[in-house]
């Protein structure tokens, strides 16, 4: 990781750079991939499987048999983890439920909203370097609570045509039983434009390699909704000299893992905190299975020593990381700072692997500095809202003259008249 001292203002926009995801050397091969899977269903996606999975499959769907086997494999230590974090997770979106309630604007004009539930959802859940069942649990337990009627699966097999167990057991325990084994590119157009084997969607979550960001974004533009724009993971660790070394190293690393293309930083006013967390990245690297892949993200990282706590927290607000841990000795103070962040991880022991997998709170966030305009997925991402308003007699003598003037003022003339016509109605 490279350590920045003291950085002029100058030099935070290089800082907080991220890794560049070149989306347009994308375009032509997704753009492709989109319009064979929309123009020839099935039989392109099973072609594309070939080529990108490396895998015939017979059948999109996974069968009884595949439900039985997965059942069997997963341990139940595995499941019992599942299932407490499916119960977190619940607990916490139920929460989230909307209560509309009826405003009287003026006398006789009342207006409210109505929550329902987007019907047909699509989840993409990776299944490449790490298969992601934690994901299925994060946006199929959201979709189930907020009453969504079809909530399609779309995730890659292995070279067996087989889908992971545990993502098998994860939807099982989250209710979802529409899976279909695709991956890639091909997985969000089947459920962008439907094939003969998978439903068309009207919204797709879920986080996926470059291809399938530039596939979500391709379709997002006419074809269907996508929870939000993402990019690689990233963590951002804010710390001072009563932080632990051992964890913010743990923290970093645990980032790091997800890929190459990630990026983790560290924010600090410690300067001697710097060598000791170096150290601790350097130990806790040599041990785990995936180093190769978390060394070369961490070519990406840095570590920024900052003079004070205000400055510390201006930059990481200009940063908006997609997770966001402050491990200082006053983190509640500097919680209530924090403008852009997608979750926020509070004092030595809130780990970022807590949210990821059982805390409750869900993980697919907004990367890429989203955060400033964008929510990670929450209940109110598998709903809509629709308004409504009653008007009574009383209602348009109160507000009638009003529209009327600005209808009016606006050169809409058949506007004022829809409610000029109601006026007279009641004067006479």
């Amino acid at each position: 990781m490279r350590v920045i001292k003291y950085p002029s203002r100058e030099q935070w926009d290089k800082i907080l750079t991220r890794p560049a995801l070149d989306v347009e050397k994308l375009r032509a091969t997704v753009n492709g991939v989109l319009e064979k899977v929309r123009t020839q269903g099935d039989k392109a996606v099973k072609e594309f499987e070939l080529t990108f999975d490396k895998v015939q499959l017979p059948s999109l769907s996974v069968s009884d048999e595949e439900w039985a086997e997965a059942e069997a494999l997963v341990d139940d230590e595995l499941k019992n983890a599942l299932a407490l974090a499916h119960e977190n997770i619940a607990k916490f979106h139920a929460a989230q439920q909307f209560s509309g309630q009826k405003v009287e604007t003026q006398p006789g004009v009342t207006c409210w909203q109505k929550a329902v539930p987007i019907e047909k959802v699509g989840l993409y859940i990776p299944g490449g370097t790490a298969p992601l069942f934690s994901t299925v649990l994060m946006l199929a337990t959201p979709a189930k609570i907020a009453g969504c009627k079809e909530i399609v699966l779309c995730t890659p097999p292995n070279r067996e045509g087989k889908v992971n167990p545990a993502i098998l057991m994860a939807a099982r325990i989250a209710g979802v039983s529409k899976i279909f084994k695709i991956g890639g590119v091909q997985a969000i157009a089947a459920m962008a434009y439907g094939t003969e084997s998978v439903p068309k969607v009207y919204k797709i979550f879920g986080p996926g390699n470059q291809y399938v960001v530039a596939a979500k974004q391709a379709v997002s533009l006419k074809d269907v909704a996508i929870d939000m724009p993402a990019g690689p993971s990233e963590v951002e660790v804010l710390a001072d000299e009563a932080s632990n070394p051992v964890f913010v190293a743990a923290d970093l690393l645990s980032q790091a893992e997800h890929g190459v293309d990630s990026q983790v930083l560290l924010i600090t006013t410690s300067e001697s905190l710097i060598d000791k967390v170096q150290e601790e990245v350097e130990r806790q690297l040599n041990l785990l299975p995936r180093k190769d892949l978390a060394a070369r993200a961490l070519e990406n990282s840095q570590i920024v020593l900052v003079k004070n706590q205000e400055e510390m927290m201006e930059m990481s607000n200009a940063y908006a990381p997609e997770h966001l841990i402050i491990s200082t000795s006053n983190y509640m103070e500097l919680a209530e700072k924090v403008q852009n962040a997608g979750s926020v991880f509070l004092g030595n022991y809130s780990c970022e692997s807590a949210g990821d997998y059982a805390s409750g709170t869900n993980h697919t966030l907004p990367t890429n500095g989203y955060a400033k305009a964008y929510s990670g997925v929450c209940l109110d991402s598998f709903i809509r809202k629709i308004t409504f308003q009653e008007l009574t007699a009383e209602g348009i003598r109160r507000i009638g003259p009003a529209v009327e003037i600005m209808a009016a003022n606006e050169q809409l003339d058949a506007h004022k008249n829809a409610m000029t016509v109601r006026l007279k109605s009641i004067e006479q």
